[in-house]
């Protein structure tokens, strides 16, 4: 796996587009780009209240700060234009799976349309050499043998948040086909796919992992949804070393073909793990009440593996961290915080620990 050095040797004062940097994931890319000493265009909406981006202050390290929606194309590609990106990270959607259900429309526009924004906006721009289309590992079709399920298997989905990342990807894979395909840009954009990550600055309501966190500090009972569902749970910083290492690898080398554009990056098998097994891991490390709610609310995957010896075969890249340490490291988040320890300066630090294998 890429090393400290050649990634900061790599990133130094390269110019480079974020779209929902705000968000959980975005701050975290934020943070780590800018001790990469990255120039970092941010595109996204306006951060919560409560958020990592707020609290880490990271605003005052970018290169530009753009609050506005990704579904309004023509300021998107005037801002674009504006920062002549080299690399483009697309994490800009709505994210949760449970306001999908409460607002499908927009979660339609925004995962559908805005990425197919984005790729438009990029149809005529040459600085940029290499495009990450997040999208989730809740892309594939359900099967029923309970298989980790590898990048060439279908795509499908039931339930707004699921259809809306496989429209992504669709619209991605027509751009990469019809409008990319003789252009600068052939082989250099692909879309990942993610398991459940965890980690420090997460406040996302009807998250496992974020209301466990909220247990512990209010003290509360936690109310725990789908116990026996199982999934792909990782830290943050494994996929999104993985997105760096694999935007590197599409600036310097072809790794794609017209094919072959999606990445798996989810855990090792031993973080497949059932809900009811993640909340008894947590409450090892600290201490709080919870109860298992077995009542079937709205349609969600019970089953969700990723294989990924794809990215680990052809960019050297692997899970780092198992799920004892992930969650160790999240409760180890919060802790310092409560503390008044600096959220930007809690990111950098567990990011160095990661990536120098300490």
């Amino acid at each position: 796996m890429e090393n400290l050095k050649s990634l900061k040797n790599f990133y130094n004062n390269k110019r480079i587009f974020i779209t929902g940097h705000t968000g959980f994931k975005g701050t975290w890319l934020s943070i780590i780009l800018c001790h990469l000493n990255a120039k970092i265009y941010g595109y996204s909406l306006t951060p919560e209240k409560n958020s990592l981006f707020k609290k880490s202050g990271i605003k005052n390290k970018l290169n530009s700060n753009s609050y506005a929606d990704i579904r309004n194309i023509n300021d998107l590609k005037k801002k674009i234009n504006l920062s002549k990106p080299e690399i483009i990270f697309h994490l800009a959607a709505q994210p949760l799976v449970i306001d999908s259900f409460e607002k499908p429309v927009e979660t339609f526009n925004t995962n559908i349309l805005g990425t197919a924004h984005l790729l438009e906006c990029l149809r005529n721009i040459n600085s940029v050499k290499s495009v990450i289309i997040v999208t989730t590992d809740k892309v594939y079709k359900i099967n029923k043998k309970s298989k980790a399920y590898k990048e060439v298997d279908q795509l499908g989905g039931i339930d707004p948040y699921s259809v809306s990342k496989v429209g992504a990807e669709m619209v991605t894979d027509c751009y990469i086909k019809t409008f990319f395909k003789n252009s600068n840009l052939r082989n250099k954009i692909s879309t990942v796919r993610a398991g459940n990550v965890i980690g420090g600055g997460d406040f996302s309501k009807n998250r496992l992992v974020p209301d466990i966190i909220r247990a512990i500090n209010s003290k509360k009972k936690l109310s725990v949804r789908n116990p026996n569902h199982i999934r792909p749970w990782q830290h943050v910083l494994d996929p999104l070393v993985g997105y760096l290492i694999l935007a590197k690898k599409q600036c310097v080398q072809k790794i794609n073909n017209d094919l072959e554009y999606a990445w798996n990056f989810g855990p090792n098998k031993n973080n497949f793990k059932k809900v009811s097994e993640v909340v008894k891991m947590a409450q090892k490390l600290e201490n709080f009440k919870f109860t298992f709610d077995n009542k079937k609310k709205i349609q969600e995957t019970a089953i969700l593996k990723l294989e990924s010896s794809k990215a680990k075969r052809k960019i050297n890249w692997s899970c780092k961290w198992n799920l004892s340490v992930a969650l160790e490291k999240t409760i180890d988040w919060n802790k310092s915080i409560n503390k008044k320890i600096s959220a930007e300066n809690k990111c950098v630090q567990q990011f160095l620990t990661y990536i120098n294998n300490k």
